[in-house]
């Protein structure tokens, strides 16, 4: 397993693994452009991907300029392996070494990806979008749940 900052040219495996995904899905799959992907991975923010054996299985992408996370995917089979905890702890560690700023995200109610950001610490503090769970996580409690 290899943990790495994600570059331009793994977009297209990104997006295999965005669209692979069981839950969150995209209703409108050319709603998510390669076009954004590099925006955000290149000007934005950054990400990181995990490969196995060469393959793109998982990757994370936090957006310095709206302070949320953009993307936290893994393909299905590899869930539950230590791979989505291990790409969130370097793109928050990322994040808060750039920036003190409270980040945010929205995901959907009553998934794994709900339970997964409650036992990372994050706070649940309403809703956003079109129903999703709002999650928020501060600088002194990321800090915190890392000692």
């Amino acid at each position: 397993m290899i943990y790495r900052e994600a570059t331009t040219s793994d977009i297209p495996q990104i997006q295999i693994v965005r669209h692979t995904v069981k839950e969150n899905t995209l209703s409108d799959p050319a709603l998510v452009t390669d076009a954004d992907c590099e925006e955000f991975v290149t000007q934005r923010g950054k990400g990181w991907v995990c490969e196995i054996e060469e393959e793109i299985v998982g990757f994370s992408i936090v957006d310095l300029k709206e302070h949320n996370i953009w993307a936290l995917f893994l393909r299905p089979e590899f869930e539950g392996k230590g791979i989505g905890k291990e790409l969130h702890r370097l793109m928050m560690d990322w994040y808060f070494d750039q920036t003190k700023e409270k980040v945010w995200l929205g995901t959907a109610p009553n998934t794994k990806a709900e339970k997964f950001y409650e036992l990372q610490g994050w706070k649940n503090v309403g809703r956003v979008n079109k129903g999703e769970v709002k999650f928020e996580m501060n600088y002194e409690d990321w800090v915190n749940k890392c000692r």
